[in-house]
């Protein structure tokens, strides 16, 4: 079987890319990958080495939530209908709604990463203002979903904001997300402190909320501590709380230690379709402290320890709660450490997608 690809290179849907494109390669499975966005790093590409069968294919066509899009989009379209009759996939795999729509002949699967108006409900609680450009958005988007023979989502939560916010698809199902355990250290001597990672500036992360209060013990913040913007530069929140550190962006080894001796992770999230950092971290066994969302209920169940929703007074009680407990603390993470290894692994995502394709491709036949 022949999968075409697109991604992009920006956060976590890479990862899941990296994650997913292996594991099907690695199972005979040949895949041509068509990335959006910014040109990746020599490191974010490493991963490929050893991968024969897999013919990648970088471009910088802006993403279809990026202001001013539009002509981008409409080239992508007709640069993948182009590689489509060069290269002769069996089916495609979009990681972007905008491609839903384009060679009908094939059987299209779109997996709904997550999307402007429901990040837009969750930071602001009201759906965003009406504008020419916001109009385009959503019709792009409903095209996409509607077009595609499968939906797939990483949640029950983001399934049901698609069919809420753009249109019912006409299959949907959730394939979780997953990383591989054992590029995670479970079994590390662990410090009493709090990591978290994500963007400061993104105010669906909400790190920030780490800030409201004084901790009862040390907190690591990794992400970007800096919000890019068009034309003024770039800007920097300011720290004032003692014992926390900013430590900016991280490589994946730094990051791996960083997991591997932290005790608690605080998944500070409102807005989160899925959440591989919460998940890495439990791979690493630390407690999560999770803001009370219906996202994190669905996927961490009881294994996670909430905090009341959007609350920093809260949190640092939560923190102060699990860090004084050992017992506690220590129940917490092998709970999310079993739960992961259960539901969250790279395999089972890999094995549940090779059986879509497999399934979406005899249906076309079929037809």
């Amino acid at each position: 079987m022949h999968v075409l690809m697109t991604a992009d290179t920006v956060g976590g849907v890479w990862t899941y890319t990296q994650e997913l494109v292996s594991g099907l390669v690695r199972r005979g499975i040949r895949v041509s990958l068509v990335s959006m966005g910014a040109l990746p790093t020599p490191k974010q590409t490493a991963w490929m080495e050893g991968l024969p069968s897999l013919n990648y294919l970088p471009t910088r066509f802006r993403l279809e939530w990026m202001q001013n899009s539009e002509q981008d989009v409409e080239e992508s379209r007709e640069y993948l209908e182009a590689l489509i009759r060069e290269v002769r996939p069996d089916l495609l795999h979009f990681n972007q709604y905008c491609y839903g729509a384009i060679s009908p002949e094939l059987p299209r699967i779109v997996v709904a990463h997550s999307d402007v108006v429901s990040w837009w409900v969750a930071v602001h609680g009201e759906e965003p203002s009406d504008s020419p450009w916001m109009r385009w958005y959503r019709d792009t988007v409903t095209s996409g979903l509607s077009s595609a023979d499968v939906v797939v989502a990483p949640s029950h939560w983001m399934l049901d904001a698609i069919r809420t916010y753009y249109a019912q698809p006409s299959i949907g199902m959730v394939i979780h997300n997953g990383r591989d355990p054992a590029l995670f250290v479970s079994d590390a001597s662990k410090e009493n402190r709090v990591l978290s990672v994500g963007r400061l500036w993104d105010a669906g992360k909400q790190v920030p909320l780490l800030l409201d209060e004084d901790q009862s013990v040390p907190v690591d913040i990794v992400g970007s501590q800096k919000e890019p913007r068009e034309g003024n530069g770039r800007t920097e929140r300011k720290v004032v709380r003692r014992g926390v550190r900013l430590l900016g962006e991280q490589s994946q080894r730094q990051l791996r230690n960083l997991y591997g001796s932290a005790s608690i992770y605080a998944a500070t999230s409102r807005y989160e379709p899925f959440g591989l950092a919460p998940l890495e971290a439990a791979f690493s066994r630390c407690a999560l402290i999770a803001n009370d969302i219906p996202v994190f209920r669905e996927l961490w169940g009881e294994s996670a320890f909430y905090f009341r929703q959007n609350d920093g007074t809260d949190l640092a009680r939560s923190i102060r709660w699990l860090s004084s407990d050992p017992k506690l603390r220590q129940k917490y993470a092998d709970a999310a450490y079993e739960r992961a290894c259960k539901n969250f692994t790279a395999e089972k995502m890999v094995d549940q997608y090779k059986c879509l394709y497999k399934n979406v491709t005899a249906a076309e036949r079929v037809a």
